[in-house]
């Protein structure tokens, strides 16, 4: 396990080095201690290379020289690309019981001190700083299957708390306030991210309702606060009987409590694989790594240690709970479905109504070790939940991370899965000269370009349509999403499609968004017609129910923005639709919850300048009867040009000519797709089935001849 080049803004500091005999691993560490003991105490060797040990020092000691300041490089990389590497499953729970040895072989009985992961690579320009705390294990190297990805967006550091150390739970949260001050004092204007995990959440929490001035972002993974309640309660009696021979039997037994060997095992493994395959590499994990590991938790944790541990976890629970109410700290909290050693889902319920910012994101199927776990990768949900921010406020152009290749992969197979491959979608767009071409060769390639069509229902041309432009233009474009996706009040919500579509770059519509956006030359996708013509009645599909104002012509002429009008069908190829709005509001209790959830949406103001039916966008889930799938069609019309134009900006004759363009032109496209369709010999998906089982070289299934 590779790690640790110097902490983010944790002062650059001199620097002593040791060097080592033995070959290892590649494992460096950086490591600092803190506290009111200052003096530089060494890491024993942990690698063939070397291991940097600096003290914390006050600012003016670390950076002047003669008086003088010392000039640092700037140590950023640059901005990520679409689909880049972030790493995750690469590492697996054998990395981090391998780092774990490496780190506690020979402890030195020293005192607790951070150490930044060299996996973590160099950040993005203005990244903030990130400090895990670690749980029961107390090594630091919890986050190891994370490290990659948290190192694109986050200067990572990782507290190290030595086997042999029994630094009171106050002393701790002294150690974490050191470093918050430097990195208050060293960057103003950052917020800095606590990562606590089961006894480290204990940890920030702490620190936060001590430090409400800071601008902190608490993610809390299961937390230890419901300790009181825990399993392991009863236990403890037990484990202070156990004789020291035996000891080597508490792992094994506390592996089924603290975790799930299953999930642990099936990180890293390719979804893509054929279930044969899967299952096989998942037995020879179980069999071949995961039991074997078991007994170095009995290294990783000693007899004493864990005594120690469990009592600890005990204190900081009940202090952490005594001073809950002063955490003014954005929090984010993670929990659990099948956590074993704390009841985490119902601790996550209470937290979030007593936290004053809380959200929370619930994982039914994984057990206490979340973040070593199979899941997703925590840097996904701290985008999918809107919590990345590089200032005091979050700002959507500069502070979006693109979506990974892992990303990527995760959310056409396990969200889009079945939609994706049933209706085998198929794309057009229209060349400056007229021709209609296979492919979306006609949508201009720089930006800034706004996207305008019909919103099917539910929105379902969304997915595959953001697919498609990725792979073949390798373009993200920028949705306008509904505020009420954006709303965060269910304490037991999963991490579901409203969260992925923000790690797709879907934004709130507001009038400044697409300002911003457009000024950025993102392309942007705009549904004029909202909520309400992705959720018509009966009778109304392929129609377009838009505002009369040109609400969007305005805004491309000010920033010269190319509008592409396109059309799509597909949506009476898969369901028919058995109960509208009007239906549903007839039923006595779902009228009801219709209702309040349409009033709840008013808070968002939106098309208060609006009248007709598109004003009117109550938010509900339409009766559908599903169809042997047909396909979806999409075809992107001729491209206008707004630059040079600047009448339209002021002219609102002008620009409303330019906006029944546009209107016609995704009438016309839905109209040529509806007649076209009936040319595809592999419409349905049987018979695109078919073609795959006989054409197993092919790319794409045919279509009609445009």
């Amino acid at each position: 396990m590779a790690m640790a080049t110097c902490s983010s803004s944790l002062l650059v500091l001199p620097n002593l080095r040791w060097n080592c005999n033995k070959r290892r691993p590649n494992f460096k560490v950086r490591a600092q201690i803190s506290g009111e003991n200052k003096k530089t105490t060494p890491v024993e060797p942990v690698t063939n290379g070397s291991v940097s040990v600096s003290t914390v020092q006050n600012q003016k000691g670390a950076n002047e020289v003669n008086g003088k300041v010392k000039s640092q490089k700037k140590i950023v990389s640059d901005e990520i690309e679409l689909l880049w590497d972030d790493g995750y499953g690469s590492k697996s729970v054998k990395d981090y019981f391998a780092a774990a040895k490496e780190i506690l072989e020979k402890p030195d009985g020293g005192p607790p001190r951070w150490f930044s992961p060299v996996d973590c690579g160099r950040p993005v320009e203005d990244a903030p700083t990130l400090l895990f705390l670690p749980g029961l294990d107390g090594t630091g190297m919890g986050l190891v299957p994370h490290h990659k990805a948290l190192g694109k967006a986050f200067h990572v550091s990782c507290l190290h708390i030595p086997v042999l150390d029994r630094t009171p739970f106050e002393g701790l949260v002294k150690i974490v306030e050191d470093v918050l001050r430097q990195e208050q004092a060293t960057r103003p204007n950052k917020p800095i991210y606590l990562v606590g995990d089961s006894f480290g959440g204990c940890l920030a929490l702490a620190v936060a309702a001590r430090n409400s001035s800071l601008d902190l972002v608490l993610i809390l993974v299961n937390p230890a606060t419901s300790f009181n309640r825990s399993p392991l309660q009863p236990l403890i009696p037990i484990l202070e009987m156990v004789p020291e021979e035996l000891h080597f039997t508490v792992p094994y037994a506390l592996s089924f409590i603290m975790g799930d060997p299953i999930k642990m095992a099936t990180l890293g493994i390719d979804n893509q694989l054929p279930t044969s395959i899967k299952l096989e590499k998942l037995r020879q994990r179980l069999t071949k790594t995961m039991l074997p590991l078991l007994s170095d938790l009995g290294e990783i944790i000693p007899r004493e240690t864990l005594l120690w541990k469990l009592k600890l976890l005990r204190s900081s629970s009940a202090y952490a709970n005594s001073r809950i109410h002063a955490v003014q700290a954005e929090t984010l909290i993670l929990a659990s479905g099948k956590d074993m050693m704390l009841p985490s889902q119902e601790e996550a319920k209470r937290l979030h109504g007593v936290l004053k910012n809380c959200s929370v994101r619930c994982f039914k199927d994984n057990g206490h070790t979340l973040l070593l776990e199979d899941s997703v990768s925590l840097l996904t949900v701290i985008k999918g939940t809107g919590k990345y921010r590089r200032s005091w406020r979050y700002d959507l152009v500069s502070d979006f991370l693109p979506p990974s290749k892992g990303e990527l992969d995760y959310a056409l197979d396990e969200v889009l899965g079945f939609l994706r491959n049933a209706v085998g979608s198929v794309f057009f767009s229209t060349m400056e000269d007229g021709r209609i071409v296979r492919g979306l060769a006609g949508v201009p390639d720089e930006g800034p370009v706004l996207l305008i069509g019909y919103h099917m229902l539910m929105g379902l041309e969304l997915g595959p349509m953001s697919e498609a432009f990725i792979k073949e233009k390798n373009i993200l474009f920028r949705g306008m999403a509904h505020p009420v996706l954006y709303s965060d009040n269910n304490p037991s919500k999963e991490f579901d499609y409203s969260d992925w579509i923000k790690v797709f770059g879907a934004y709130p519509v507001t009038a400044t968004n697409l300002f911003k956006l457009l000024s950025s030359k993102s392309h942007v996708l705009l549904f004029p017609g909202g909520a309400r013509e992705a959720l018509h009645n009966r009778g109304e599909q392929y129609k377009l129910i838009w505002p009369d104002q040109q609400e969007f012509v305005r805004m491309a002429a000010r920033f010269g923005a190319t509008i592409v009008p396109f059309g799509t069908i597909g949506e009476d190829d898969i369901a028919e639709l058995v109960l509208d709005y009007n239906d549903l509001m007839k039923i006595p209790i779902l009228n009801d919850y219709i209702k309040d959830l349409t009033r709840d949406t008013k808070q968002f103001k939106l098309r208060e300048e609006s009248d007709g039916d598109v004003a009117n966008q109550p938010l509900y889930i339409p009766g559908l009867v599903p169809k042997i799938p047909g396909r979806f069609y999409y075809l992107f019309g001729k491209p206008i040009k707004t630059k040079g134009r600047p009448e339209l900006v002021k002219d609102r004759e002008e620009a409303n000519q330019v906006y029944l363009e546009v209107k016609a032109e995704v009438e016309n496209s839905i109209a040529y797709l509806l007649k076209k369709r009936e040319e595809d010999p592999y419409r349905s998906v049987l018979d695109r089935l078919n073609y795959s089982l006989t054409h197993t070289t092919a790319t794409q299934v045919p279509s009609f001849e445009p």
